[in-house]
């Protein structure tokens, strides 16, 4: 052996029986090391599970993926494919002998097929656009997927023909329709989604749908492979009918389509039962408020004799699949900030199966993940704790959780994590109870007061919870004590709870917050003469707000707000979904209002130093939004500077490097004010 890994391996071995192993706080380029689980796939059978191993590539800043698969107990961990690409929708043949998959390089997304017992790989397709909801037909004979058919622009004029040689500007942009652009994606190239079928074998897939309706989202096909299950809004009035989707069938030798659902509101990913006779979905009644509980409903495969039945459940359904038998299904469901995986049998009665599902956004600790299901019951979910983000769970023959990867150890074994506790306190509005999370320092002094950075989530329809988060936990090892609350308006404590900021936004939420800063000041954990605030978009709403209503803060960053619903709401890319779930009537009609609730509203008020922060790309909260602020900040000669993150769109910290810029401005601008 080479005498220098000889060394090295003596070395580590001294260090850690002496218990020496040095561990450092989290640190930025740390970020391009973290890996996560997503996607699981579990074997018909239960002894293999494929999934999703996601990373990030520090030479082209973005995150990559491709497919593992490994046995059940953890053992023959390995790569599906030798091929250094991008790779998704891994879905099991209904007995188990092959994987489907997506395959994507720059030149496109394929369809590919991979033969379990061989290794043998073949690509199915040539297509013109990328598939998604990829599934197998019952027989495994055929897959279908969704796909994009590109429709030609409205004409308006027909340009005289250019001199041979001449350089013209670009031809200009035409639409004519409600949605036409959608923030990180730009212009949305004319056309609709509609479904496909090809050969399990490979071959020309040949087009089910038809029309001018988008066909997106999970489907299922009947028992006899003949009939397609689907969810759509094919009303002619469908874009101005935005939340509703109806649930249909298609034959897939006629293509005839039916519609077996007339409800007012969402109707989508419909499954078909084991026995094919009965069709489970979601959906919820549109009442035109912030927040409605999204419920499980059955019905015969006919359209009739539909029902509610998780009516007992609080709490908004998803991700939804049959067990075996078909006397029950298996969901996911956000419970106080953890994510569940549960069963719930025909007649209404859930048996919680496991927590902590999630960990697969890595920037801020919001609810994600997903599951599988075997046809024994045994499951297979993406776990994440505080310390971790997603890796590989198993639960069989209905025991314990076992995790069986450990993806991050080769970094975070190394690092020593801001720890993370929950706390609860009350509502000095109401008397509620609130929920909110704290992550200490690193090598944490239970005898010193720290300075307190305060991290407003998004939405505000979303929750925070116990999950791993690369931003808070950079926050903390620069000294901060981070704070996270769920105010009301969260989700995850009840559909009366988040609905609490019907039109009522900012609203009492502010008070939540601020009674989690007077209950930590009060526990002696933070400085009250150190307080700092931050949030992005409906996060960074809330801050202005606080700033706009007290002066207690050292500093604040406001990343990519709401500062003026008026400009907000016609301009973004969801201008259309505001009016009568938000505030009353559209801002022309209800302008008091709209101006009442606009952050900008206060800003006289505001003494704060001020960091505005934007992509400049963003199409959701646009960066006129912040510089509304930014500008109003600078003529009343508040300190204040402007942080535009190119190429950004909403989602700043998508690119690992944004991320790392997002929280290394953030800390920056606070650290100038804290001494």
């Amino acid at each position: 052996m080479n005498r220098f890994v000889v060394f090295l391996v003596s070395a580590v071995f001294v260090n850690t029986v002496c218990g020496q192993i040095k561990k450092e706080p989290f640190k930025p380029l740390d970020v391009f090391q973290l890996e996560w689980v997503s996607d699981p796939q579990i074997s018909p059978n239960g002894t293999q599970i494929i999934y999703r191993r996601n990373g990030f590539d520090i030479m082209k800043d973005k995150a990559k993926g491709n497919l593992w698969i490994t046995n059940t107990d953890g053992t023959s961990h390995r790569k599906l494919t030798s091929r250094e690409v991008n790779e998704s929708q891994a879905c099991w043949s209904p007995n188990g002998d092959r994987i489907a998959f997506a395959s994507s390089t720059e030149e496109g997304s394929e369809l590919y097929m991979f033969w379990v017992n061989s290794g043998q790989i073949a690509k199915l397709s040539q297509l013109e656009k990328s598939p998604a909801s990829l599934t197998w037909s019952p027989d495994g004979k055929q897959l279908a997927f969704t796909m994009f058919v590109s429709e030609k622009a409205p004409v308006v004029i027909k340009m005289p023909a250019k001199p041979k040689g001449a350089i013209w500007a670009k031809s200009a942009r035409i639409t004519d329709r409600l949605k036409h652009e959608a923030d990180g994606k730009g212009y949305m190239e004319p056309g609709f989604t509609h479904i496909f079928t090809i050969p399990a074998d490979g071959g020309t897939p040949r087009q089910i749908t038809s029309g001018n309706y988008n066909h997106s989202g999970n489907f299922s096909f009947s028992l006899n492979g003949q009939t397609i299950y689907f969810s759509a809004n094919r009303s002619d009035n469908w874009e101005y009918e935005f939340r509703n989707s109806e649930v249909y069938k298609v034959d897939i030798s006629t293509k005839n389509i039916n519609a077996l659902t007339t409800q007012n509101g969402p109707d989508y990913s419909p499954k078909v039962s084991p026995d094919g006779k009965t069709v489970a979905f979601l959906s919820y009644k549109d009442k035109v408020q912030t927040f409605q509980t999204t419920q499980l409903n059955i019905m015969n495969s006919d359209g009739s004799k539909r029902r509610i039945i998780s009516s007992n459940l609080d709490r908004s359904v998803s991700n939804i699949s049959w067990d075996n038998s078909g006397k029950g299904l298996y969901f996911t469901y956000d419970d106080k900030g953890n994510s569940k995986v549960a069963h719930i049998t025909i007649p209404g009665e859930i048996t919680k199966l496991a927590d902590n599902l999630g960990g697969t956004t890595i920037g801020r600790p919001y609810a994600s993940g997903t599951y599988s299901v075997s046809k024994n019951g045994d499951i297979a979910f993406t776990q994440s704790t505080p310390n971790h983000p997603a890796d590989l769970a198993v639960i069989q023959n209905k025991k314990s959780i076992k995790r069986i990867t450990n993806l991050n150890e080769d970094v975070l074994n190394f690092c020593e994590l801001g720890q993370t506790e929950e706390v609860w306190y009350k509502s000095s509005f109401d008397d509620r109870e609130i929920q909110g999370w704290i992550v200490k320092p690193p090598f944490y002094d239970a005898s010193k007061k720290y300075p307190l950075l305060v991290e407003n989530h998004g939405g505000p329809i979303l929750n925070y919870g116990d999950r791993f988060t690369a931003e808070i936990q950079l926050y903390a090892a620069e000294g901060y004590v981070v704070f996270y609350p769920n105010p009301r308006g969260s989700t995850s404590y009840g559909e009366e709870f988040a609905n609490l900021l019907y039109n009522n936004y900012p609203g009492e939420d502010y008070n939540d917050v601020m009674d989690g800063v007077d209950y930590l000041v009060e526990k002696g954990i933070v400085d009250n003469n150190k307080l700092f605030v931050t949030g992005g978009s409906a996060g960074g709403i809330m801050t202005a707000w606080i700033i706009g209503k007290n002066n207690r803060f050292k500093a604040a960053v406001v990343a990519k707000p709401v500062m003026n619903w008026i400009s907000k709401t016609l301009v973004a890319d969801n201008y259309f979904g505001y009016a009568n779930s938000r505030y009353p009537g559209q801002p022309w009609e209800n302008f008091e209002t709209y101006w009442k609730f606009s952050p900008i509203s206060l800003v006289g008020n505001i003494e704060t130093p001020t960091m505005v922060m934007v992509g400049m790309n963003d199409l959701r909260t646009p960066p006129s939004e912040a510089k509304q602020l930014y500008h109003a900040l600078k003529l009343r000669k508040i300190e204040t500077v402007l942080v535009e993150i190119p190429d950004a769109s909403h989602g700043i910290a998508s690119k690992p490097s944004n991320l790392i810029s997002k929280v290394g401005h953030t800390l920056a601008w606070f650290d100038k004010f804290n001494e």
